[in-house]
């Protein structure tokens, strides 16, 4: 195969230099005869830490439109994807070299009638350790809990299990070798679930400074999906009618969200971006959750990070764009740090040593 060449500053440290790209992966060392393929400010493979290939509002899609849906997340740079619950068998996409790389979480865990309908394994107490073992198998390393949701008895946010309860599931996935993360909205289920040992929470708008200390002492990570909570006042209002506390819940969750996530960044907690594709939010606009943290206050550079070289190192792939390391980087056509708008603009997106235009 003929070596690619791509040339320019490379993030995040910045240094301009020459990539070039043989059999699939990054070489430094100059190769006669290599085409100019592109050149540009190049970022290592986006990542989309929390996303839902295969899923639609209602349920699972079929293989052609989980297709697109990949397709689109691949064209926006998205080239590591953690699935943070999908009701669809997407083990296929493994095989396929022009998709992203994926992360499953196999199917999210919840109560019996306390989620979105077609999308859980929905369990009783008594059921969730061994569903939990389940999905650890099926998955690829992780599994999604829905630590909290609307309870029709009590009209609020409440947690789906128990703290005792879910300490055992976390148990249990740990066993198993699976790491576990969940949605959480509140306050109510956090302490349970940090004091566990859990290995991530979604969303996170419950956290209070006593929390964010034992997540920074654990090492706990945090995804906030920033555009996911952009949509509380419409989830507030479609249950203000029957539900007046829970609409109430919402909208404090929602006026303190900035304050939170800000205290949660400033205070440490290790951050990673999430566009929440297939949940409530379109694929392909992990450049749209980016530029919302930031929005937030976080530096361009540690928002960019959260979507890119932090992001690919805590989920076990390589940071940089060193000597061996796999071909999935994305080039832009102007500094993404001084314009971060950019990332919607991808001149190239190169995975697995192959281009990809827009």
């Amino acid at each position: 195969m003929s070596a690619l060449k791509f040339s320019g500053p490379v993030l995040p440290d910045g240094q301009a230099r020459d990539l070039y790209v043989v059999d699939g992966r990054i070489t430094l060392e100059r190769q006669p005869g290599a085409e100019t393929a592109a050149q540009g400010w190049i970022v290592p493979g986006l990542v989309d830490a929390h996303c839902h290939l295969g899923l639609d509002d209602g349920g699972a899609v079929s293989d052609e439109e989980t297709e697109q849906q990949a397709v689109s997340d691949r064209d926006a740079g998205a080239l590591l994807i953690r699935d943070c619950g999908s009701a669809a068998d997407t083990r296929w996409i493994h095989e396929r070299d022009d998709l992203p790389r994926l992360i499953r979480a196999g199917r999210h865990i919840a109560r019996t009638k306390r989620y979105i309908r077609n999308y859980a394994a929905e369990v009783e107490p008594d059921d969730l350790a061994a569903e939990v073992a389940l999905q650890a198998q099926r998955g690829d390393g992780w599994v999604k809990l829905v630590g909290d949701w609307i309870s029709r008895e009590d009209g609020d946010l409440m947690p789906s299990f128990s703290a005792e309860e879910f300490a055992r599931a976390i148990e249990v996935a740990h066993e198993h070798g699976a790491k576990v993360t969940a949605h959480c909205f509140g306050r109510a289920v956090l302490p349970g679930l940090i004091e566990a040992g859990i290995d991530c929470i979604e969303h996170g708008t419950g956290l209070g400074e006593d929390l964010i200390e034992a997540m920074v002492a654990r090492g706990t990570a945090l995804v906030p999906t920033v555009m996911q909570l952009e949509k509380f006042p419409e989830h507030a209002e479609a249950g203000r009618a029957k539900f007046p506390t829970y609409a109430a819940t919402m909208d404090d969750l929602f006026a303190r969200r900035r304050a939170t996530l800000m205290a949660a960044y400033e205070a440490g907690v290790p951050m990673y971006a999430g566009s929440d594709g297939g949940g409530v939010s379109r694929h392909g606009n992990i450049a749209g959750e980016v530029i919302a943290m930031a929005d937030l206050g976080m530096s361009a550079f540690d928002a960019l990070g959260a979507a890119s070289w932090r992001g690919r190192e805590w989920l076990g792939w390589n940071a940089g764009l060193d000597e061996g390391a796999p071909a999935d980087f994305v080039v832009y056509p102007r500094n993404p740090l001084e314009d971060l708008s950019v990332l919607a603009e991808p001149t190239v997106v190169v995975l697995r040593g192959a281009m990809f235009n827009n």
